[in-house]
């Protein structure tokens, strides 16, 4: 029986062998998943939601870039638009589409081309609420030739929920670096053209207190409601 033992183990490892070679690429690509889950839009360390007047360059596809005045311009009275109360007001993005509507109540808003996330920076689907809104923000990230820096990116409402927290970095914000909207091509956010992104930011809860700049969403301040379908 001895003699047999080497055919033995050979044929054991063989078997061992394709067994590891239909579970591993099911392995490695669960991993890659959870990689690409972790991915992160549009981080800031930023929170202040103040206007930094002396930066006025930005950088982006190996490009230098002049802010526009719009992305400058001071902070605006905090009136809500719209007419419905906010837990009637809610935003639909539909990525295939690449358009934005908020709907205040049964009435449309407004509606807007947008530019959502590409390739492994894909906007996520599903339901999310604001959870704090910036008058600006300073985005910085990539490297190589992706490398980008965008001060005062402005207008920028961040969203989240149970499922993507709140430090991916996922928002709405207005868009100085590029007009091309209606193709996908940002990092994960929903990029939108500035002037839409004025009306939402004022339109959208939390409400901004007078003055103010930034504001956190809690419970008796609640953020708007955000769906992301394909």
């Amino acid at each position: 029986m001895r003699q047999h033992w080497p055919l033995i183990a050979l044929a054991t490892l063989i078997v061992i062998s394709v067994a590891l070679m239909r579970v591993l690429p099911s392995n490695i690509w669960n991993t890659r998943n959870n990689l690409d889950k972790e991915v992160v839009a549009c981080s800031t360390n930023d929170f202040s939601g103040d206007i930094l007047n002396k930066e006025t360059l930005g950088f982006f596809e190996g490009k230098n870039l002049k802010l526009p005045e719009a992305a400058l311009a001071k902070v605006e009275a905090t009136d809500i638009l719209g007419t419905a109360s906010p837990d009637e007001k809610w935003i639909e993005v539909d990525l295939s589409d690449q358009k934005i509507k908020a709907w205040d109540g049964t009435d449309l808003f407004l509606e807007s081309l947008v530019s959502t996330g590409y390739g492994p920076f894909k906007t996520p689907t599903g339901e999310f609420r604001i959870w704090i809104k910036l008058r600006a923000t300073k985005m910085e990230g990539g490297s190589g030739s992706g490398y980008y820096y965008l001060p005062n990116v402005p207008y920028v409402m961040f969203f989240g929920n149970s499922e993507i927290p709140n430090y991916r970095g996922y928002g709405l914000h207005g868009t100085y670096w590029h007009n091309d909207f209606g193709t996908p091509r940002s990092h994960g956010c929903v990029n939108l053209p500035t002037n839409i992104a004025k009306d939402l930011y004022y339109w959208t809860t939390p409400t901004l207190l007078e003055g103010k700049g930034t504001v956190y969403s809690d419970e008796g301040n609640i953020g708007t409601r955000i769906v992301i379908h394909e």
